[in-house]
């Protein structure tokens, strides 16, 4: 009879094992390898729902000289013809911020070259580099960078038209680790912008959506690259700032950390993690490159529109957070992360972020003012991410007036009128309560909300739209957001 026991126990872990697997293999099963081409004379960003007609694309140069001489002639040929110039980089922003119709779009990519000064740890870094390029430079000097986004997929230059904010401990944006950059404007001159130099222009760039002119080169200050170890804890989110103040705030070994609330429908928003990751004297392991993601794609691919692939998400990962608790990482690897990570080949929908900015005191509050909009949303909620973000002094349009805690939302959307029309609605929902709890919303995503909804957000928003017709009266520096919101 413990024979049968035996077998039947072996039989339910086989069963039990199976089922997970099972659905891995049919998410990439049901995948197709199909991208999406967009057609000549046309561009698109992240959101992949703003295919525009334009005039041209100008692939700038890699030579200093060459491309202030380059710029300076698509200026020249704008004004002649009266067209607008938008300006692109890795186009992660996902409410027509790189485009104007019929416009010149500047393709900053190419622009890349690279100096490290080793004695003020201050790199000068062409605009249109990836953080991954950075990277990848600097760790050859056991350097890393101050302060960047999850992904280091993003251009720097984007990365400072949107101001982005990271996971490193405590920090305001990305502005703050800004020195100073080059700016060529519209009639051609290039300045140099600092907070000692032409200040207004550098609080308003940071931040300002390429509405000023074009970023050329940037010096960001930089950090040591460190060994990092893993630490984690389940918490509930009513826990989570008494949780942070004491293990993360109170720790001075912490450098890098990130909360995430559970999003299945079972325990929906009543568990959380959170994952830090602490300095440790010990040797720093090499930057690994071409390490494979698939699995980990898939299990979170697994998950859309799926109960299932999301609490297998769930259990997953809080899974291997014990197995890899107490690993050790370099710095420079952790935020080597590639938005290949979550990447989705399902061309009939695409992902779009949300992000709010709350502060301390109205934390548990958001949470349960947010939790029955979404359960109620017809939108597939894929992942929120809580980030501490400290008080931004820096930019104009600045969405961190005090210490506040970034919840980054990530939906799967379907490309239809239907499902737009659902999350206009939701986005709408979402600000009311950013706004109820003195929070504010990111400008970065789609153009949902209204100019007045904008404006309780950002008060000085009126302001800012004069100044940019101030340094740039013909509006020569264009794209939809602009149009949207002025």
């Amino acid at each position: 009879m413990k024979k049968y026991f035996w077998i039947i126990g072996i039989l339910i872990i086989i069963v039990f094992l199976s089922i997970p697997i099972f659905h891995i293999l049919k998410t990439k099963w049901n995948e197709r390898e199909i991208s999406i081409e967009i057609p000549k004379g046309y561009t698109n960003d992240a959101s992949q729902l703003n295919l525009t007609k334009i005039d041209t694309i100008i692939q700038v140069p890699t030579d200093k000289k060459e491309i202030e001489i380059q710029l300076k002639k698509a200026l020249k040929y704008a004004k002649e013809n009266n067209l607008k110039i938008s300006i692109a980089g890795a186009r992660h922003s996902m409410g027509g911020h790189t485009i104007y119709p019929n416009g010149i779009v500047l393709n900053m990519l190419p622009y890349k070259q690279m100096e490290l000064d080793t004695i003020n740890n201050i790199l000068t870094i062409g605009s249109g580099a990836l953080w991954e390029d950075a990277l990848k430079y600097l760790n050859k000097y056991g350097k890393s960078i101050s302060i960047m986004q999850a992904f280091s997929s993003f251009s720097i230059g984007g990365s400072i038209s949107v101001n982005g904010h990271g996971w490193q401990k405590d920090l305001p944006p990305i502005s703050s680790s800004v020195i100073s950059f080059t700016l060529m404007k519209g009639n051609g001159e290039i300045i140099n912008c600092s907070r000692q130099e032409n200040q207004e222009l550098f609080k308003l760039v940071i931040g300002g959506y390429g509405l000023f002119g074009v970023v050329l080169d940037i010096k960001l200050k930089v950090v040591e690259n460190e060994a990092l170890q893993y630490k984690y804890i389940r918490l509930s989110p009513g826990n989570y700032v008494k949780y942070y103040k004491k293990y993360i705030s109170e720790n001075p070994n912490v450098n890098l950390v990130f909360g995430r609330l559970r999003i299945s429908n079972k325990h929906f928003l009543e568990e959380a993690t959170l994952n830090f990751f602490e300095k440790v004297d010990a040797a720093i392991p090499i930057l690994q490159n071409g390490k494979s993601t698939e699995t980990q794609r898939l299990v979170f691919r697994g998950s859309v529109n799926s109960e299932y692939g999301k609490r297998l998400r769930w259990d997953l990962e809080t899974g291997m957070n014990k197995v890899f608790k107490n690993e050790i990482y370099s710095r420079n690897e952790l935020l080597s992360g590639h938005v290949s990570l979550i990447e989705n080949k399902d061309t009939s929908s695409t992902d779009l972020l949300q992000e709010y900015f709350i502060p301390e005191r109205n934390f548990n509050q958001f949470i349960s003012d947010m939790k029955p909009i979404l359960r109620n949303s017809k939108i597939d909620l894929l992942n929120i991410t809580i980030r501490g973000v400290h008080q931004d002094n820096d930019s104009y349009l600045n969405y961190a007036r005090e210490n506040v805690f970034g919840f980054v939302i990530l939906f799967n959307q379907k490309k239809t009128d239907k499902q737009e029309a659902e999350m206009k609605k939701l986005t709408s929902q979402l600000v009311e309560v950013a706004l109820k709890n003195e929070g504010t919303f990111y400008l970065p995503y789609r153009l949902h909300i209204d100019k007045d909804k904008m404006r309780k957000s950002y008060p000085n928003a009126d302001t800012f739209f004069q100044l940019k017709l101030k340094y740039d009266p013909t509006e020569l520096f264009n794209n939809k957001f602009y149009e949207h919101y002025k």
